[in-house]
């Protein structure tokens, strides 16, 4: 694991970064406090940001470490900085923007102009883009602080686990024996352990909604074409989404109502689809009338297991009390045919090369020089064999034997175009199953024990949107995840979904052994 020193406002010290701002006397409860939390204790006088900020510094100091989640990749030496300057806007009652001091999480594939960007690799372990993603700059335009950047798989190859050469392994903050998924694992262990207000993760094929699933998290997978991965190191481009996973679907919304929206910088967005505002989905009967389709093809695994099944059969029921129509079950045609004739195009090598085309001095030209420094965790090797054999310079869709870039991806579309048609003849809104089938995997058996992953193919494949919220927990201790997938550009009917079944069932609980510092 990379040793990077903190310091304070420039001095290097011994000393943790926390000491050199320490919390004074705020009252201030951290443990699952919301975006709304912090800004009214704010307005109200009760704390500053710069003691909130502080205090999320010294929970990551007191915990990450000692409770073995190393969730924590680096924490960013001008977050109090960023405070202060929040704090001196206050005071001179200037109009604070939408999410002035709302202390962020970032996962590690983030660009951030003031921070190092690893993509859990060592070999970038001293790169420093020459900007913010275009998701970081909006989100720090409306006044969030990135407090931190969050570990994750090594190049995010992996659903399974939470493995870097850069920061090395995380654990689930539920119980640090199992796995918290992958890719983005370290933002979910640390946003369900409040080391900070919320986080942002990325999702090929399962890194927002499996993580959020294992943490109990909400998590948002968008619309191929709403939102903008520019800046975000790229795993498969035309399946890569960025996006926030939050405690509550609240903020979660906040979020996302910043971040959505066309970038003439991402080839693939496309202008005009958000919503106005999606904080007016936040509607406690949201369900009331709704047709939701159980999508039975990702419910009846050979291998699910009972309980989850169980759990998944309580949502039902929970969601029918809530005034949804449950339209049980609902069928895509020709789903096993196509999702086994789409390939997961191996296309990593060429979208990354772009990607360091994009910074000012990249330590790489081309990933598959780590193979020959060394530069890889042994959990990686058997991936990269994959996901970096094609050429680095031709387009994919070039290739000897192609691979279509979405949306000209004939299957791709099929499978598309059948889920609307399945979904408009049973005149249902959304889709419903479990995130996963199966508990998370012992954290030593991460391969071995991995199944029930519903994440991989029906939401990336098509490119639709899905959320994630949680739905109970397993033997009453490790969490498991409802999702709910909808139409194209369909994220505000999600939320209202999630947050009407959310404030109905009340299932999100902090993982044990995280309490107040000072309590």
């Amino acid at each position: 694991m990379a040793n990077i020193k903190m310091q304070c406002f420039g001095l290097l010290l011994l000393a943790p970064l926390a000491a050199c701002a320490a919390p004074q006397n705020s009252s201030f409860k951290f443990v699952e406090a919301s975006i709304a939390d912090i800004q009214s204790a704010i307005m109200q006088g009760d704390s500053t940001c710069h003691e909130i900020v502080a205090g999320y510094i010294q929970r990551i100091e007191a915990y990450d470490q000692s409770r073995n989640i190393n969730a924590i990749a680096q924490i960013n030496l001008n977050a109090l900085v960023k405070a202060d300057e929040i704090d001196l806007a206050v005071s001179r009652n200037e109009t604070m923007p939408e999410l002035f001091c709302a202390p962020l999480l970032v996962k590690d594939n983030f660009d951030t102009h003031d921070m190092v960007t690893t993509g859990g690799s060592i070999a970038l372990i001293n790169s420093f883009p020459p900007d913010d993603a275009f998701m970081v700059g909006k989100l720090r335009e409306a006044g969030a602080i990135v407090l931190a950047k969050t570990n994750m798989a090594e190049w995010a190859f992996s659903p399974r686990e939470t493995v870097s050469s850069s920061y090395g392994r995380t654990a689930n903050a539920y119980d640090v024996d199992f796995v918290p998924a992958g890719s983005s694992g370290g933002t979910a262990s640390s946003v369900a352990a409040s080391f900070g207000v919320a986080g942002m993760g990325s999702d090929t094929g399962n890194s927002i909604r499996g993580p959020s699933s294992h943490l109990a998290l909400f998590g948002i997978r968008s619309t191929i074409g709403l939102t903008s991965r520019d800046g975000v190191i790229p795993l498969v481009f035309d399946r890569d989404i960025a996006g926030p996973m939050t405690r509550t679907v609240e903020d979660g919304a906040r979020l996302f109502n910043v971040i959505a929206g066309y970038d003439p910088a991402d080839s693939l967005t496309v202008p005009n689809k958000r919503e106005e505002n999606y904080l007016d989905f936040l509607n406690v009967d949201g369900l009331e009338g709704k047709r939701l389709g159980v999508f039975r093809s990702l419910v009846d695994h050979e291998d699910a297991d009972p309980e989850i099944k169980a759990i998944f059969l309580q949502a039902i029921n929970d969601l029918a009390a809530a005034g949804a129509i449950i339209v049980d079950p609902l069928e895509i045609k020709d789903f096993q045919v196509l999702s086994n004739q789409i390939p997961f195009c191996g296309r990593f090598r060429y979208d990354v090369g772009q990607y360091f085309k994009s910074l000012e001095n990249s330590p790489l030209l081309d990933v598959n020089k780590v193979l020959e420094t060394g530069e890889i965790a042994p959990e990686t090797r058997a991936s990269f064999a994959f996901y970096a054999q094609n050429p680095l310079d031709v387009v994919p869709d070039e290739w000897e034997v192609p691979c279509p870039t979405w949306p000209n991806h004939p299957e791709r579309n099929q499978l598309l175009a059948n889920a609307i048609e399945a979904m408009d003849a049973a005149e249902v809104d959304a889709l419903i199953f479990p995130t996963w089938s199966n508990p998370p995997a012992h954290i030593e058996l991460a391969n071995e024990e991995y199944r029930g992953d519903n994440n991989q193919r029906l939401t990336p494949d098509a490119g639709l949107p899905a959320v994630t919220i949680p739905m109970g927990f397993w033997q009453n201790r490790l969490p498991a995840g409802l999702q709910i997938v909808g139409r194209p550009y369909a994220e505000g009917l999600l939320i209202e979904l999630a947050y009407s079944y959310e404030q109905m069932t009340k299932h999100r609980r902090p993982p044990q052994g995280f309490g107040e510092i000072n309590d």
